[in-house]
């Protein structure tokens, strides 16, 4: 007997040139970069002029949520929201989000954006 399975795509991420990760890149970002906190994350970023496109990279310590699951839900969340903002980013830069409370895996939806909107409306980074 034969199992066929469907598979839905869904596109809740961005794609993987639009991210990044490492450590000297992240460390980079920390040192040089400026920020913009809220009580749920604080957002770093820096003009970065040898890339064409901005990349974006989500962080959620352990210390924060202990559960791998619930931090990539968190993560997962995070870059949808950034997927749908990333055409009205103005110039270049590398961008990282820190979470800071575990709130954000219970938040809502509209609440999450409306925080994240008040975040990146301290960096200036929307048009």
């Amino acid at each position: 007997m034969t199992v066929r399975r469907f598979y839905v795509t869904i596109e809740y991420m961005i794609p993987g040139g639009l991210r990044f990760h490492g450590h000297n890149s992240l460390r980079y970002v920390y040192t040089n970069g400026k920020a913009a906190r809220c009580h749920i994350a604080t957002v770093k970023y820096v003009t970065n002029t040898r890339r064409s496109k901005s990349r974006i990279a989500v962080v959620v310590s352990k210390k924060v949520l202990k559960s791998s699951v619930k931090r990539n839900r968190i993560r997962r969340r995070i870059y949808e929201y950034v997927r749908l903002r990333l055409p009205e980013i103005k110039t270049v830069h590398d961008i990282v989000v820190i979470v800071t409370s575990p709130e954000v895996y219970t938040l809502p939806a509209p609440e999450l954006a409306e925080q994240m909107d008040q975040l990146l409306a301290q960096t200036n980074l929307l048009s």
